[in-house]
């Protein structure tokens, strides 16, 4: 449990970004080289690579070098660990309040 809890850790570190989001968006299309994924931001390669490494080692995207061109494309299992976390906190959240609404109600039958 400790190391999927890690793995989520960096999901959500790695969305928290709105660079590496926008870079997911656009994989979400089909695979991508970086220069591609790189041309719509005002950066320098090399600060811009950085965002891509720290997708592929969250596990959001995969690599492959041909020559010189390296393509990325999303691998979108970790994207649906952290839906499935999210799905539980909601599940869990939504209970909650359903409860809270019921004693609410409770409370005001039995003021009236």
């Amino acid at each position: 449990m400790p190391n999927q809890s890690m793995q989520l850790n960096q999901v959500f570190q790695a969305l928290a970004d709105p660079t590496r989001r926008a870079v997911l968006e656009r994989l979400g299309n089909g695979p991508a080289t970086t220069s591609e994924l790189a041309q719509p931001f005002k950066m320098a390669l090399p600060s811009f690579s950085q965002h891509l490494a720290m997708l592929e080692h969250c596990g959001l995207v995969q690599s492959r070098k041909e020559g010189r061109t390296r393509t990325y494309r999303l691998m979108p299992r970790r994207l649906r660990t952290a839906e499935h976390w999210m799905n539980r906190q909601r599940a869990l959240w939504e209970k909650r309040l359903d409860q809270l609404d019921s004693y609410l109600k409770e409370i005001k039958e039995s003021g009236e």
